[in-house]
Protein backbone atom coordinates (compact mmCIF):
# COMPACT_ATOMS: atom_id res chain seq x y z
CA UNK A 1 0.00 0.00 0.00
CA UNK A 2 1.13 3.30 -0.48
CA UNK A 3 0.23 6.21 2.26
CA UNK A 4 -0.66 9.46 0.80
CA UNK A 5 -1.39 13.26 2.81
CA UNK A 6 -4.12 14.87 0.78
CA UNK A 7 -5.07 18.75 1.98
CA UNK A 8 -7.80 20.09 0.54
CA UNK A 9 -9.60 23.30 -0.04
CA UNK A 10 -13.42 23.58 -0.27
CA UNK A 11 -14.74 25.98 -3.65
CA UNK A 12 -17.69 28.12 -2.71
CA UNK A 13 -20.11 25.05 -3.81
CA UNK A 14 -18.00 22.42 -2.09
CA UNK A 15 -18.47 24.42 1.06
CA UNK A 16 -22.08 24.48 0.56
CA UNK A 17 -22.32 20.99 0.24
CA UNK A 18 -20.43 19.91 3.31
CA UNK A 19 -22.62 22.68 4.97
CA UNK A 20 -25.89 20.63 3.63
CA UNK A 21 -24.84 17.00 4.52
CA UNK A 22 -21.96 17.91 7.35
CA UNK A 23 -18.66 16.52 8.12
CA UNK A 24 -20.08 12.60 9.03
CA UNK A 25 -21.77 12.85 5.38
CA UNK A 26 -18.34 13.96 3.52
CA UNK A 27 -16.00 11.37 6.11
CA UNK A 28 -18.56 8.39 3.91
CA UNK A 29 -18.31 9.58 0.57
CA UNK A 30 -14.49 9.60 1.69
CA UNK A 31 -14.81 6.07 2.56
CA UNK A 32 -16.82 4.96 -0.10
CA UNK A 33 -14.49 6.48 -2.79
CA UNK A 34 -11.06 5.05 -1.15
CA UNK A 35 -12.68 1.63 -0.45
CA UNK A 36 -13.73 1.17 -3.59
CA UNK A 37 -10.67 1.37 -5.10
CA UNK A 38 -8.97 -0.98 -2.41
CA UNK A 39 -7.37 1.54 0.11
CA UNK A 40 -8.29 2.40 3.66
CA UNK A 41 -8.39 5.93 4.97
CA UNK A 42 -6.73 6.18 8.05
CA UNK A 43 -7.62 9.57 9.37
CA UNK A 44 -9.69 12.92 8.42
CA UNK A 45 -9.90 15.64 9.64
CA UNK A 46 -11.45 19.23 9.29
CA UNK A 47 -9.37 22.50 9.86
CA UNK A 48 -9.87 25.59 9.09
CA UNK A 49 -7.04 27.98 7.41
CA UNK A 50 -5.33 27.22 4.44
CA UNK A 51 -6.95 23.84 4.53
CA UNK A 52 -10.00 22.80 4.86
CA UNK A 53 -9.60 19.01 5.49
CA UNK A 54 -6.84 16.79 5.86
CA UNK A 55 -6.50 12.81 5.22
CA UNK A 56 -4.05 10.26 5.59
CA UNK A 57 -5.07 7.22 2.98
CA UNK A 58 -3.61 4.18 1.93
CA UNK A 59 -4.10 3.19 -1.89
CA UNK A 60 -2.50 0.11 -3.52
CA UNK A 61 -0.74 1.98 -5.69
CA UNK A 62 -0.49 5.59 -7.42
CA UNK A 63 -2.23 4.85 -9.79
CA UNK A 64 -5.30 4.30 -7.72
CA UNK A 65 -4.52 7.98 -5.65
CA UNK A 66 -3.89 9.86 -9.19
CA UNK A 67 -7.81 8.41 -10.25
CA UNK A 68 -9.46 10.10 -7.53
CA UNK A 69 -7.10 13.19 -7.50
CA UNK A 70 -8.26 13.85 -11.48
CA UNK A 71 -11.92 12.87 -10.57
CA UNK A 72 -11.99 15.46 -7.20
CA UNK A 73 -10.47 18.39 -8.68
CA UNK A 74 -12.77 17.35 -12.00
CA UNK A 75 -16.03 18.17 -9.71
CA UNK A 76 -15.12 21.04 -9.36
CA UNK A 77 -15.67 21.46 -5.40
CA UNK A 78 -12.40 20.87 -3.73
CA UNK A 79 -8.71 22.13 -4.64
CA UNK A 80 -6.67 19.40 -3.47
CA UNK A 81 -2.41 18.61 -2.97
CA UNK A 82 -1.50 14.60 -2.44
CA UNK A 83 1.54 13.87 -1.23
CA UNK A 84 3.14 10.06 -1.04
CA UNK A 85 4.28 9.38 2.45
CA UNK A 86 7.53 7.19 3.22
CA UNK A 87 8.34 5.24 6.08
CA UNK A 88 11.39 5.24 8.00
CA UNK A 89 12.04 1.84 6.54
CA UNK A 90 11.75 3.56 2.86
CA UNK A 91 14.00 6.35 4.03
CA UNK A 92 16.39 4.19 5.18
CA UNK A 93 16.67 2.00 1.93
CA UNK A 94 17.07 4.94 -0.10
CA UNK A 95 19.76 6.43 1.85
CA UNK A 96 21.76 3.12 0.82
CA UNK A 97 21.49 3.03 -2.93
CA UNK A 98 24.08 4.70 -4.93
CA UNK A 99 23.39 7.16 -6.61
CA UNK A 100 25.84 8.27 -9.89
CA UNK A 101 25.01 12.09 -9.80
CA UNK A 102 27.01 15.01 -10.62
CA UNK A 103 25.86 18.65 -9.59
CA UNK A 104 25.41 21.26 -12.27
CA UNK A 105 28.13 23.28 -13.01
CA UNK A 106 32.02 23.32 -11.93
Amino acid sequence: MTKFLIQATYTSEGAKGLLSEGASGRRAAVEQVVTGLGGTVEAMYFAFGEDDTVLIVDFPDSVSMAAVSLTVKASGGLHTRATPLLTIDEIDEAARRQVNFRAPGP
